[in-house]
C-alpha cells in the first residue's frame, strides 16, 4: 500500500492547501454562525472564483473548492468583505473552536466562544500546534465528545460549567466570566509541559494535569452519534451527500434562514420550523446517503488512489441501519478516522476491505476492482 503524505496542518482562507481540483479554502465562522447575507456571498463567491462546490468539514468549516492562483486573491477580499477573513494566516489557524449548534439565544454559548476566539489572537504567548482544538460544548447534553478537540468547555453531572482536558475524565469548574482565562491558563499548561500534538496523547504519554482539572467529574455520556436531520429547539437540522453542496443549493439555504455549521458535515437552519423544499438536501434520518463516508477521492485529492463517491452512493442502500461504510481514497482516512462497520481503502488495483476498523487497519481482503464490490454489495455489508 502506498503510504499517503500527512501534511499537518489544515488549510484556510490565507493559507489554501492544493488538491486535486484546484486551491481548497477554508472558512472558520465565528461561533460556527452564518448570517443569510455571510451565506449568500459565499455561495456567489464560491461560483465566481471556484468550481462552484462547497464542502462542510469535521471541524465545522465551510470549504470552497477549485480556486486557482489567478482567483485566489478575489476571492479572500470578497470574504473579508463578508467578515470572514482574519487579519493573518497565523491568527487564522489559531481561531481553531467548534461550537454546539444547539445553542440558544442568551444562554452564552455564542458569546463565550467568540470572547475565546478573540483572546487567542490577542494572546501570541500561545503557540499551539496546527491541529489542536477547542470545543464549546454547553448544552444541556454534551454532543461533540466525538469531535476532535483538545480542551473543552462543557457541563458537569450538576449541569455547571466547567473546563476539561480532552482524555481526562474530570475538569475545572468554571464560570462564564473564568472559562476563557481557565481554558487559556490549560493551553499554557500543555506548552509548558512540552505538548507537541494533541492534548489525550500528552496524558496518556504520562503528563499529570494540575490537581484543579481533575477535580470536578464531567457529565457521563454513553456516547454522541451524529445526529439525524430532524427539528430542534434551535432550528431544523438538514444533512447533504458526503457534506458536498453546490453553490446553487447554498443560495437557497441563504434565502431561508441564517446557517449553523455542524461538526457532522450538517447544517442547520437557526429557528426554522420544518423541512425546507430544496433540492440537494437530506431531511429525512432514515436517508441511506446517512449511512456512507467518503472523501473527494480520485480526482479531487491528489493522494487518492481510486474515485469514491459514486462507489459509496451505489453502496448506501444496501447498508443496514445502525452500520456505517466508510470509502477512503488512501490509508490516513481523512473523512472519518475513527473505525466503522465496513471501510473500503483505496489501493492502486482496487479497494482493500477492513471490517470494524479504520482505513489505516490491515485489509481482510486482497484487493477487489468495483465490479467484484459492486456484484455482491450486501452481502459485503452483512445482509443475509
Amino acid at each position: 500500500m502506498i503510504a499517503p503524505l500527512v501534511k499537518g496542518w489544515c488549510p484556510g482562507a490565507l493559507r489554501p492547501m492544493p488538491s486535486g481540483d484546484g486551491l481548497l479554502v477554508r472558512i472558520r465562522p465565528t461561533a460556527g454562525r452564518l448570517t443569510q447575507a455571510q451565506a449568500a456571498g459565499i455561495a456567489h463567491l464560491a461560483g465566481q472564483y471556484g468550481n462552484g462546490l462547497i464542502d462542510l468539514s469535521a471541524r465545522a468549516n465551510i470549504q470552497i473548492r477549485g480556486i486557482t492562483d489567478p482567483t485566489h486573491a478575489p476571492l479572500v477580499a470578497g470574504l473579508a468583505t463578508l467578515g470572514l477573513i482574519d487579519p493573518t494566516p497565523e491568527d487564522e489557524a489559531r481561531r481553531n473552536i467548534v461550537v454546539t449548534p444547539f445553542w440558544q439565544d442568551g444562554d452564552g454559548t455564542a458569546e463565550l466562544a467568540e470572547r475565546l476566539g478573540s483572546a487567542l489572537l490577542d494572546d501570541r504567548t500561545i503557540d499551539l500546534p496546527g491541529k489542536f482544538g477547542f470545543a464549546v460544548d454547553t448544552g444541556a447534553n454534551p454532543v461533540l465528545r466525538e469531535v476532535s478537540a483538545d480542551i473543552r468547555i462543557e457541563r458537569d453531572a450538576t449541569g455547571a460549567l466547567l473546563c476539561r482536558a480532552d482524555g481526562a475524565a474530570g475538569g475545572a469548574r468554571i464560570t462564564p466570566d473564568t472559562a476563557v482565562h481557565t481554558a487559556l491558563s490549560l493551553a499554557r499548561w500543555f506548552i509548558a509541559g512540552g505538548g507537541r500534538g494533541r492534548m489525550a496523547a500528552h496524558l496518556a504519554g504520562g503528563a499529570t494535569l494540575p490537581a484543579a482539572f481533575t477535580a470536578i467529574q464531567a457529565a457521563p455520556t454513553t456516547g454522541t452519534p451524529a445526529p439525524p436531520p430532524r427539528q430542534s429547539a434551535a432550528g431544523f437540522m438538514i444533512g447533504l451527500a458526503f457534506g458536498q453542496m453546490r453553490a446553487r443549493t447554498l443560495s437557497a439555504l441563504a434565502d431561508i434562514a441564517p446557517l449553523r455549521v455542524t461538526p457532522w458535515r450538517m447544517l442547520l437552519l437557526e429557528g426554522r420550523t420544518g423541512a425546507p423544499d430544496i433540492d440537494d438536501v437530506i431531511t429525512r434520518p432514515d436517508d441511506p446517503l446517512l449511512r456512507v463516508i467518503a472523501c473527494p477521492g480520485k480526482p479531487g485529492c491528489t493522494q487518492a488512489l481510486q474515485p469514491t463517491r459514486a462507489l459509496a452512493r451505489a453502496f448506501a442502500p444496501h447498508v443496514p441501519a445502525g452500520k456505517v461504510l466508510h470509502v477512503s481514497g488512501c490509508a490516513k482516512g481523512c473523512a472519518h478516522p475513527g473505525p466503522t462497520s465496513l471501510t473500503l481503502v483505496a489501493q492502486a488495483h482496487g479497494f482493500g476491505l477492513v471490517r470494524d476498523g479504520n482505513a489505516a487497519a490491515s485489509a481482510i481482503h486482497h484487493p477487489l476492482t468495483v465490479e467484484q464490490l459492486l456484484a455482491t454489495p450486501g452481502t459485503l455489508m452483512g445482509k443475509s
